[in-house]
């Protein structure tokens, strides 16, 4: 199996903590392969910064076909799930695979994250992917970052601090450390949180190994099947030939 695992920010750094997690996280015979933005903005808090990231990632998907299944590695899922009507393998977004993971821990669950900014997108997300009621509380860093690659270092006890505020305040049963930039945190400070603590890149990787695994079959029609044909202007040459190849493929609705 071979799985794509998309950084939609173009940070460097980031990626390199989403490569971590991921090759900790992965099977042995499950190989990586880790791509990073080519254009948007350094780390995604708000829907229109998504809205950009969303075109970056579908650009690399369609470059990177060969691949039997993808991993979108930002919280938020941006581009998600219109990115499935794309090509024919398993695409998998961090975030509902850590709100599934959650869900089969625990009732209730509550999300970390680094940006008071990004919170209102993260509540809508996890409404759209149907999990409200079981949402205890989003918690989130209140400081300026000084860069999103040491978020990790400058905010590790804020972040065990919130975490713990979430269970003892808001009744989560499970708590989600939310986006790439905490990749790998979860190891280091589940001991200092008395409830599960879920990883999004591990839970996406380990569910988009799962779900290919599962072989059930591409999308040939319904909502995610691939567009149907019309004109197009000014995609670029990978993007024009993986949606080309998804309709002669037949899978528009």
């Amino acid at each position: 199996m071979r799985l794509l695992v998309v950084n939609p920010n173009i940070s460097d750094d980031v990626t390199e903590l989403i490569r971590a997690e991921a090759m900790r996280s992965v099977a042995p015979t499950t190989g990586l392969l880790v791509r990073t933005a080519a254009h948007g903005v350094e780390y995604i808090e708000t829907r229109f910064e998504a809205l950009l990231a969303a075109q970056a990632v579908a650009e690399l998907i369609a470059e990177h076909r060969d691949v039997d299944g993808v991993v979108v590695a930002a919280f938020g899922d941006p581009g998600m799930p219109a990115l499935k009507e794309l090509v024919d393998v398993p695409v998998i977004g961090i975030t509902e695979a850590a709100l599934c993971a959650a869900a089969l821990q625990g009732r209730r669950f509550s999300i970390i994250a680094i940006s008071d900014r990004i919170t209102p997108w993260y509540r809508e997300c996890v409404e759209h992917f149907g999990f409200g009621n079981r949402l205890a509380s989003i918690r989130s860093i209140k400081q300026a970052l000084r860069g999103i690659g040491s978020v990790q270092d400058d905010f590790r006890a804020p972040l065990v601090e919130l975490a713990q505020r979430a269970v003892a305040d808001d009744g989560a049963d499970v708590v989600i450390l939310a986006g790439a930039p905490l990749a790998g945190l979860a190891r280091d400070v589940m001991a200092e949180i008395p409830v599960p603590v879920v990883d999004g890149i591990g839970a996406g990787i380990r569910f988009a190994e799962a779900v290919v695994g599962l072989a059930s079959g591409p999308h040939r029609a319904g909502s995610f099947a691939a567009p149907p044909p019309k004109p197009r202007r000014g995609l670029g040459t990978a993007l024009e030939s993986a949606i080309a190849a998804a309709q002669a493929e037949g899978r528009t609705a």
